[in-house]
């Protein structure tokens, strides 16, 4: 997994309980209900990029790769995305996903 970025680091530091359960909070979830890993990796990218948040589409591209969801799965979750957020803003989570597909060799 890529570092975590600065900012976040630095939350995790200086308010660590608050982190601890927001951490605690997000796994909970995660393993709440009946959907499988690979699909609510594939959920939370979909919403990572109707929220338009750059770091969230890259990290749920990693994490949804650990899972084994492929490439074209990915491409599916953006496709979707066009006629709810936009063109142009399908077309910047495009380049978001390719950052990650591309640093760990799965890009076209």
């Amino acid at each position: 997994m890529s570092e975590l970025p600065k900012p976040y680091e630095r939350f995790n530091v200086q308010f660590p309980d608050v982190a601890k359960a927001y951490e605690d909070y997000g796994r909970t979830t995660h393993e709440w209900g009946p959907l499988p890993p690979r699909v609510r990796q594939l959920v939370k990218l979909g919403m990572a990029i109707a929220s338009r948040s750059e770091g969230s589409v890259h990290s749920h591209v990693r994490r949804a790769l650990e899972t084994g969801v492929t490439r074209d799965e990915i491409y599916h979750v953006l496709l979707m995305a066009v006629t709810s957020i936009g063109f142009p803003a399908t077309i910047a989570a495009y380049t978001w996903i390719n950052d990650v597909l591309d640093t760990e060799g799965r890009g076209d």
